[in-house]
């Protein structure tokens, strides 16, 4: 007779899972093949009988809320220089990320006010992430090695600059995958153009989301709040 049930080298992470019995020389868990479940049957992650299993109800909560206490220090970004930059190198810091490009109505102004509030508040503990992107109009064609010469020379910004990335569409980076992710409301899903702003926390949790026709001295009270806090 078929055995009705199927090999499963590998049960979720963070479930125990024994077989009653089991053969000492064995190293393959058995679990019932989803073709052969009654499917009237109920299954209980809680049951201790499901078919010999036992599931740890305690660990998929703790992975649960593992995932949704996710934060900005869990991702890995590039610079503009193409190293990798680990974002929990900013522990403790008050951020304000920023999609900025070179050849935007708003370039010179959203520059020159960034470049001030870095200079007066980088020593407190404040920071910017600058992250280059093309997607809007395309006024941010240029290179990385050229992007960089740009904002340092015109504007002497000194805060990081990091890779050009996308901010919207199937390629968006995992950071604003997960920027966007938290802070939705009346902006939605997508960034609407050049120099949209998060504010986040020293624990690394997004704060506020602004559009891009705020000006960084318009956040500048906000950011002391942050750094007081």
């Amino acid at each position: 007779m078929a055995s009705s049930y199927a090999p499963f080298s590998a049960v979720f992470s963070g479930f125990a899972a024994t077989k009653p019995n089991p053969s000492p020389n064995s190293s393959i868990f058995l679990v019932p093949s989803l073709r052969t479940l009654n499917p009237r049957e109920k299954v209980s992650l809680k049951s201790s009988s499901n078919h010999g299993f036992h599931f740890n109800s305690r660990n998929l909560s703790v992975y649960a809320r593992a995932a949704s206490e996710k934060t900005v220090h869990d991702f890995t970004v590039k610079d503009i220089d193409g190293k990798d930059v680990s974002l929990d190198k900013f522990k403790g810091k008050p951020l304000l990320i920023v999609n900025v490009a070179s050849r935007c109505g708003l370039t010179s102004s959203n520059y020159s006010e960034l470049s001030q509030l870095y200079e007066k508040y980088k020593n407190q503990g404040f920071e910017i992430l600058a992250f280059p992107c093309n997607q809007f109009g395309g006024q941010e064609p240029e290179s990385n090695p050229d992007i960089k010469r740009f904002v340092c020379t015109r504007f002497k910004a000194e805060f990081p600059i990091f890779d050009k990335v996308d901010v919207n569409g199937p390629s968006t980076a995992p950071i604003y995958q997960f920027l966007k992710s938290k802070s939705g409301g009346f902006l939605g899903d997508f960034i609407k153009w050049n120099f949209e702003k998060f504010l986040v926390d020293k624990k690394g949790n997004v704060v506020e989301r602004y559009p891009p026709t705020t000006s960084p001295f318009q956040i500048e009270k906000d950011i002391q709040k942050l750094l007081a806090a």
